[in-house]
């Protein structure tokens, strides 16, 4: 440790504050140091091994290796590592290096982590999946087995606050970091509408290489966009620059000549979101910052997971720009203005929040927990959570919510619970399947048919030599080399399986049936649907296994799956499959269907007639059809509901007679009137009049005809129907009818005075009054002047109050 590093001066601080509170949260920028040299700093305090959790592999070899030449030893002696599918410690390694999983996996075997002293989270404000579950879980053990076991919380950039609450109030020690200034330059305007990403960050590249010295480093959101602007570059990039791919997927030796000093003049590396942290990357002096990133997105309703590529949050554009100014003074460029600055988010979110979540529900499940108990800075989503343990049940993982014995089978795979439960059940010879479909495509641009992948796996060069596609050599090596490694995790299956079957053992959720009709549209067994590309071969198709989706929640497309035959669908679900009786109304035709239907989830694999389906099934699919529909309102029935709102909104007790109090309770009174109704003609012609009464008892129907009565009786018995279904109740007669009375009729529970429209003896308006008295008072007189003259047959009596009501005009003569 003869180099200073900013984070010297507080391991100090770090060493009190863990042999007081055995808990630690330390925040230091990018370029500290602490990485490699706190768990160095710890050895002598801490009593067993220190384990320390990196987010990737090449963090997590890269960390070892350092520490271990600062020790000037090996790696696998004081200092070691433990990644998927390798392992470099030994019976005198203190400090392993380990990525996220492995730790799940040693806890889940030993929840007392005997022999580990402290166990230090890295890189913590990435927030991953498997980090969260991993503190969890660690808290979980210390809290109720091991309250010696020390534990630290490294991030560069995080709200250090909520995750030392949820430590039990850790302390929280600060490292300023090595102060070496970064110039940011943002871009004058926004770049062009409808201008691709790669040729934006290729001349910004060109621009700062002429501008500055020292190396690059370009950050894009993944390997297709490293691809493409790789190859806008090769060709007018200066005779002393070297392009240096930087992403996960590479290997190792690819990888460390990425991150390794150039020999001579300037290095330009393409990296992924790898490089933002832990990596310190030499001879790096300017970064170039596209602005994006890759995430995972997981849709509860779909059931499906997509890779987005969205703008980066602040916080992740700091982490990039600290990139240049690790070791020197240096400068960032940006591919927004300035003023785009204030619309990104502050932090991205947590992978918990947004992840598929079926390989933490396993793990829940295995540790015996649903989740509710355990220390999770973010809980994992309620729906998203769910959704994964119905996957799971599905698989036979769980059962009654409890983890089964091939549950535990499948978490011991270093695979998603699917392709655990594929290799497990179908042995070895699934191995390559379940290698090819963790890994990215082996070839672009073909057909979404797996077995193409598959033959390239086998012979790449057989394969160009009769296909147009270039197939990715060192994604086929890795799919080889995986595939090698898990066909050594498992015992041969029970019986021999197909391909297909082996995808449908994955993905029984996204076995495919074709509709009806010419485009390649597909719905899937749970319930989704799927498309594929119109000159997709696998398109025309019966059954398919969709292994590879985009995630669209309306409608996914295929981006692989697998033809399945009919026969092997039957052999695999037989105990899925049934018979169910439906009775439905269809939407499409307007009508009730009664069918028999054979079915495996959302696939209806046979449709025939059900004849003699019952009346009461068949009245229930019309019902459901009115719900569609809409009640059908005669003037009759709509004057009845209008009497009845009028009397409840007044203060009766009576039901809700509106649309959706009726519907909402339809079973009990319009139920046994749609017998015998199967089309939308029968249910538009309805008269509702009569049910409509049936769904009042006989005591409400009588307060409804006293209350509000159908028809208002006139002095000389004639009954004149009453409107309700206007701003107040109204009726229509001629005024000589009403001559004698003296009190204006009302109705209702609040006696509302009728709206009455008194008409000449031609049937025209004359007057519109409430206040009928009032009117013989004061304006029948002016009405009476005018009328006589009109209608001098008619009886106009200057008292109409005292007069005879009457229909009939004067006899003649008189």
């Amino acid at each position: 440790m003869s180099i200073a590093l900013p984070i010297d001066t507080v391991l100090p601080d770090l060493r009190l504050a863990l042999a007081a509170h055995g808990t630690a949260v330390l925040v230091a920028p990018p370029g500290a140091g602490k990485t490699t040299r706190v768990p160095l700093a710890l050895l002598d305090q801490v009593a067993g091994r220190i384990l320390m959790l990196e987010p990737r592999r090449l963090a997590a070899r890269a960390a070892a290796e350092r520490m271990a030449e600062t020790l000037a030893e090996p790696v696998g002696q004081t200092v070691g590592y433990r990644i998927r599918g390798e392992a470099r410690v030994g019976r005198a390694t203190r400090i392993e290096v380990v990525t996220e999983g492995i730790l799940t996996r040693m806890i889940q075997s030993d929840p007392a982590l005997a022999g580990v002293g402290c166990v230090i989270f890295d890189e913590f404000h990435e927030r991953s999946l498997n980090a969260d579950l991993g503190l969890a879980l660690v808290w979980e053990a210390r809290s109720a087995l091991r309250p010696d076991l020390a534990v630290v919380v490294m991030s560069a950039t995080l709200d250090a606050a909520p995750v030392a609450a949820m430590l039990g109030d850790a302390p929280v020690v600060v490292s300023e970091g090595r102060a070496y200034p970064v110039e940011t330059r943002w871009l004058p305007r926004p770049v062009a509408a409808g201008m691709r990403l790669e040729p934006a960050v290729a001349g910004l590249v060109t621009q700062a290489l002429s501008e500055t010295e020292g190396g690059v480093l370009v950050f894009l959101p993944g390997e297709a966009e490293i691809r493409r602007v790789e190859a806008l570059l090769a060709a007018h990039l200066p005779a002393e620059c070297v392009l240096r791919p930087l992403y996960g997927a590479m290997d190792f030796a690819a990888q460390r000549a990425a991150i390794a000093p150039a020999a001579s003049g300037r290095k330009v590396v393409l990296a992924t979101s790898i490089a933002e942290t832990s990596l310190t990357i030499q001879d790096v002096r300017v970064v170039v910052d596209a602005g994006r990133a890759r995430r995972a997105r997981f849709d509860p309703a779909s059931g499906m997971a997509r890779l987005i590529t969205e703008r980066v949050s602040r916080a992740e554009a700091e982490q990039r720009r600290g990139r240049a100014g690790r070791v020197a003074p240096g400068v960032c460029y940006r591919l927004w203005t300035k003023g785009e600055e204030g619309a990104l988010p502050a932090f991205a979110p947590p992978e918990i929040a947004v992840a598929d979540l079926a390989g933490l529900a396993l793990e829940l499940a295995i540790w015996g927990s649903d989740g509710s108990d355990l220390a999770f800075l973010t809980p994992p989503p309620a729906p998203a959570l769910a959704e994964a343990r119905a996957l799971l049940a599905g698989l036979g993982a769980l059962e009654g919510g409890r983890i089964t014995d091939h549950g535990r089978a499948l978490a011991a795979l270093p695979l998603h619970p699917r392709l655990a439960h594929m290799l497990v059940t179908a042995g070895p010879e699934a191995a390559t399947l379940a290698a090819l479909m963790s890994e990215r495509d082996p070839i672009r641009g073909a057909s979404a048919d797996l077995t193409l992948r598959l033959a390239a796996i086998r012979d790449p060069k057989d394969y160009e030599d009769s296909h147009p596609h270039v197939v990715h050599r060192g994604t086929v090596d890795r799919i080889r080399a995986e595939a090698k490694r898990l066909a050594a995790l498992v015992r041969r299956g029970a019986r021999g399986y197909t391909l297909p079957e082996m995808a449908a053992l994955a993905y029984p959720d996204r076995i495919g049936l074709r509709r009806k009709g010419e485009a390649p549209r597909f719905v899937l067994s749970g319930g989704k649907g799927a498309v594929a590309a119109e000159t997709d071969p696998l398109g025309k198709a019966r059954l398919i296994v969709a292994t590879d989706l985009d995630g669209d929640p309306r409608e996914a497309r295929l981006r692989q799956a697998i033809v399945l035959p009919e026969t092997a669908l039957r052999g695999l679900f037989a105990d899925r499959i049934g018979w169910h009786d439906v009775c439905e109304w269809s939407r499409r035709e307007g009508r009730v269907l009664a069918r028999r239907q054979e079915r495996l989830g959302a696939l209806v694999l046979d449709d025939r007639p059900w004849p003699d389906a019952p009346p009461e099934a068949l009245a229930r699919a019309a019902l459901e059809g009115m719900r569609l529909l809409g009640l059908p309102w005669s003037d009759a029935a709509a004057r009845f509901r209008a009497r009845v709102e009028l009397c409840r909104k007044g203060g009766a007790d009576l039901p809700d007679f509106t649309d959706a109090g009726l519907l909402n309770r339809a079973e009990d009174w319009l139920l046994p009137h749609l017998a015998g109704k199967r089309t939308e003609a029968d249910l538009r012609n309805l008269d509702l009049t009569q049910a409509l009464h049936g769904a009042l008892g006989w005591d409400q129907t009588q307060l409804v005809d006293r209350l509000a009565p159908a028809a208002f009786t006139t002095p000389l018995g004639r009954r004149v129907p009453i409107n309700y279904e206007g701003a107040a109740p109204a009726i229509e007669l001629r005024l000589q009818e009403v001559f004698g009375v003296t009190e204006h009729p009302c109705v209702g529970p609040s006696r509302l005075p009728l709206r009455i429209t008194l008409l000449s003896p031609a049937a025209k308006p004359v007057q519109v009054t409430m206040d009928l008295p009032g009117f013989w008072a004061n304006s029948y007189a002016d009405v009476r002047k005018d009328m006589r003259g009109r209608y001098p047959r008619h009886p106009w009596p200057e008292d109409p109050r005292e007069a005879e009501p009457t229909t009939r005009a004067k006899p003649r003569g008189t």
